[in-house]
């Protein structure tokens, strides 16, 4: 994966005189390493959508999520072994941090001055983990969807799959579960289950124990797979470093999602070739019709080709439906999920899923980049 990074260096020296400086999207240099990076006007935009907030309310609460992340550190630090985990809490706009009733009145005051909120609940972060990671080592069936530690809610929370709760191997697990610790049994919708085993196209990336693919960078970040992981979520790149964030993600119904960009990485108007053909430049979003040619660029089976076959299909994922999406006869397999399909030199969508693998054929399906893009509010970097 060295090739990638040089290739990444080789493009910044070619294409720094171009639109990358015109759109603000290299690193920031060091002299303005303590200053806080502007929110995008998409970013903006989609928070005043989804929580109701004016633009100022959108820009406060960013403010305030910065400091709350910023104390974060040193109030876990005074709370001690009493610590029993933290939250941004939106309604107050400050961080929360939830400590055990053991907690002496100098822990608490030192959380307070901190400047977090303090809560007292029964359970620590230590015991929450624990059990939590007792629960790990069970075997889940398929009716469980998923697991992890609510310092809100002071508990493991086990999803169990809306229609599958009565089932005897669900309860049997869940009775497991309880034995461990404190559980509390929520209910999804579906099972969990997707393709996925500077920013270029096609590249991988990490989330949890993830790996998906880089689809196009926008001005700011990058747009991908929605399963691949929730907001909030933190992305690593093919080296391990800390690329970004997850500022929106949508599936079932959808598949996108775009990952906010920092950290000494930058976006870039590529898609990776493999050495199959060379990595071409990302020039706009014009959409192909059916019956076109398109390629695919992903991290596990690289550079795929096949035509565009249907499209606004809906898609009956084990998850749950999702919709308008177009399918091809390209094949794809873990780990390309939220890679780049491109068309020419026009970017058309995101690896979402399909059937087959790309020694014995498949179809696959993506998530069209415009309509992510009218989504979010993001601008696609082109050359």
């Amino acid at each position: 994966m060295r090739r990638i990074r040089l290739l990444r260096a080789g493009l910044a020296a070619l294409l720094i005189l171009g639109s990358w400086t015109a759109a603000g999207t290299l690193p920031a240099s060091a002299d303005d390493d303590s200053a806080p990076a502007p929110a995008s006007d998409g970013l903006l935009r989609a928070m005043q959508r989804d929580f109701g907030l004016s633009s100022a309310e959108a820009k406060e609460r960013l403010a305030a999520e910065r400091t709350a992340g910023d104390i974060a550190p040193t109030a876990r630090r005074a709370a001690g072994a009493a610590y029993g985990g933290s939250w941004f809490d939106a309604a107050t706009r400050r961080l929360t941090v939830a400590v055990t009733s053991d907690a002496s009145a100098a822990t608490r005051r030192a959380v307070t001055s901190a400047g977090a909120t303090v809560r007292t609940v029964e359970h620590s972060a230590r015991e929450l983990g624990a059990a939590k990671a007792r629960i790990d080592r069970l075997s889940a069936p398929s009716g469980v969807s998923s697991w992890h530690v609510d310092p809100a809610a002071n508990s493991v929370v086990v999803n169990v799959v809306e229609d599958r709760r009565a089932d005897n191997d669900v309860r049997r697990f869940l009775t497991e579960a309880r034995a461990t610790g404190p559980v509390t049994v929520a209910t999804v919708p579906g099972a969990p289950e997707t393709f996925a085993a500077g920013t270029v196209g096609g590249d991988p990336y990490y989330t949890g124990n993830v790996r998906c693919s880089i689809g196009f960078s926008v001005h700011g970040g990058f747009v991908t797979a929605g399963h691949c992981g929730r907001a909030g979520a933190a992305v690593r790149g093919w080296d391990g470093t800390h690329i970004g964030t997850f500022q929106g993600s949508s599936f079932p119904g959808d598949d996108y999602a775009w990952v906010s960009v920092g950290s000494g990485w930058w976006t870039v108007p590529v898609v990776l070739g493999w050495g199959t053909v060379p990595d071409r430049l990302v020039r706009g979003s014009a959409e192909a019709p059916v019956g076109a040619s398109i390629c695919r660029s992903g991290s596990t089976t690289r550079w795929h080709c096949g035509t565009v076959l249907a499209k606004n299909e809906t898609v009956n994922y084990s998850q749950g439906a999702v919709h308008q999406m177009t399918k091809t006869s390209v094949c794809a397999e873990p780990g390309d999920s939220g890679g780049s399909y491109i068309s020419g030199d026009q970017a058309q969508g995101v690896t979402s899923g399909g059937w087959g693998n790309c020694s014995g054929g498949g179809e696959t399906w993506f998530q069209p980049v415009n309509e992510i893009l009218n989504r979010y509010g993001l601008t696609l970097h082109t050359a």
